[in-house]
């Protein structure tokens, strides 16, 4: 039997011609090793430079109240004492207490009537449902400002003036922009789904509840996000309808405080710390459901 010799050591000498290629240049990977290098330093550049002042916050409520205005960025000595005298001076946690109470009746009302009126939008067909839909968005267009007096006005025939409902009970009604979202997002849902669930005898409302709401439930974490901010941040509409100190949110008590004690930089600094990270825990808790529910709205399937 005939054995090939030529060709069997062949393939030992292409071989090494491959290594000492491969060896001898730097080749296309290492290129997009150093192209990811510089795109992760940029990213950590830019990321630092959004996080300075933050971290200028975080290092000045630990300055003791003489050192505030003092050039280095290290606090000398630490003083954490700041964030304990916050509770003495003012009522915080009260504020606290209510900012969270209205930012979460606002969270629940939103979320599940702006869900129950965009399902409709998306899932139902009637006469002028495009006229209707176009109407409620037009809504967004307004701005806050030129709605807050007779607005106002409606609340004080009510007699809901330096009460909380101004602050939440608006969401019962659902919210344009959140509408606007769910519905896109609803477009994804395969119309199969639902033909199926009717032809078993669901109603519209159990489709709504057992079939819609768990399979946009990132739609709804990011509307969830997007108003509990909205509300924990609010200081215009508190100040128009609290007049009560014990009633203050978060917000306008920060207000006043600064008001108040405006040479104690440093505990007013510490109140704005205190502020400010809930949202910042809420947001890294929420962190996958937000994203993914920003990145796939609007995408029809």
């Amino acid at each position: 039997m005939a054995v090939n010799t030529g060709s069997t050591m062949a393939l030992p000498q292409a071989r090494a011609g491959e290594r000492t290629r491969t060896a001898g240049g730097p080749g296309p990977r290492k290129g997009r090793d150093f192209g990811q290098l510089g795109l992760y330093a940029a990213l950590l550049g830019l990321s630092a430079l959004f996080m300075f002042p933050f971290a200028w916050l975080v290092l000045t409520s630990l300055k003791p109240p003489a050192e505030v205005f003092s050039p280095g960025l290290i606090p000398e000595p630490f003083t954490p004492k700041n964030y304990s005298d916050v509770f003495k001076y003012a009522p915080v946690g009260r504020w606290l207490w209510n900012t969270t109470l209205v930012s979460t009746l606002a969270v629940v009302t939103v979320v599940f009537s702006s869900s129950l009126v965009a399902y409709g939008f998306a899932r139902l067909r009637f006469r002028g449902r495009r006229a209707l839909f176009a109407l409620v968005i037009s809504t967004y267009m307004l701005p806050s400002a030129v709605l807050s007096i007779p607005t106002f006005l409606i609340w004080n025939e009510l007699g809901a003036v330096n009460t909380f409902y101004p602050l939440w009970a608006g969401n019962l009604f659902g919210s344009a922009f959140y509408v606007f979202m769910l519905r896109q997002f609803l477009f994804t849902i395969p119309q199969d789904l639902v033909d199926a669930a009717r032809l078993d005898g669901a109603s519209y409302l159990r489709i709504y509840w057992n079939i819609m709401l768990p399979l946009i439930k990132p739609a709804l974490v990011a509307v969830a996000v997007f108003e509990f901010q909205a509300k924990w941040n609010d200081f215009f509409v508190p100040l128009i309808y609290l007049n009560d100190p014990n009633k203050y949110t978060m917000s306008l008590g920060l207000g006043m405080f600064k008001s108040d004690y405006d040479t104690q930089w440093a505990l007013w600094m510490a109140a704005s710390v205190i502020l400010t990270l809930p949202m910042i825990a809420l947001f890294f808790l929420a962190q996958r459901f937000f994203i993914e529910g920003i990145a796939t709205t609007g995408q029809k399937g």
